[in-house]
């Protein structure tokens, strides 16, 4: 059973990693390239749909990565879940106490100095979900030992 949780929180810490690097890349750096006009609707559609695709993901992640406290996989120190499951937590609170308010004030129309903040505050969620991933895949190697 600890193998099939390692399983699922690897893919959805890789899942995440993969998204908010692409986020951070692509899609945010575009936010000023939207019409004025436009721009509140598109991001209203960009925030409902993200969540879509985010939510279940992260509480995979989460959910996992705790699980993984209590029961380490074999081989694998117990300070890794520790850390795992921290950085999952991390990237829960950036994006709640960063990445939300910035969207927020955003959900009223463009504002440059908010899109700046978004962008550069993104990037602790880019290190900690990139961090996550390495924790994951050094468990998954120790396991498979």
């Amino acid at each position: 059973m600890t193998n099939l949780i390692l399983l699922i929180c690897v893919a959805s810490t890789w899942f995440m990693t993969g998204l908010i690097w692409f986020v951070q890349v692509v899609h945010y750096p575009l936010f000023d390239r939207v019409e004025e006009i436009a721009f509140s609707r598109y991001h209203s559609d960009h925030t409902r749909t993200t969540t879509y695709v985010v939510l279940i993901p992260m509480i995979l992640e989460l959910i996992t990565s705790g699980l993984l406290v209590g029961r380490p996989p074999t081989g694998t120190d117990p300070g890794l879940a520790w850390a795992g499951f921290g950085l999952a937590l991390a990237s829960w609170a950036l994006t709640f106490f960063l990445s939300v308010p910035a969207h927020n004030r955003l959900a009223v129309g463009f504002d440059l100095s908010t899109h700046r903040r978004l962008v550069r505050t993104n990037m602790l969620r880019v290190l900690s979900w990139s961090a996550h991933a390495v924790v994951v895949l050094i468990m998954t190697a120790r396991t498979l030992r």
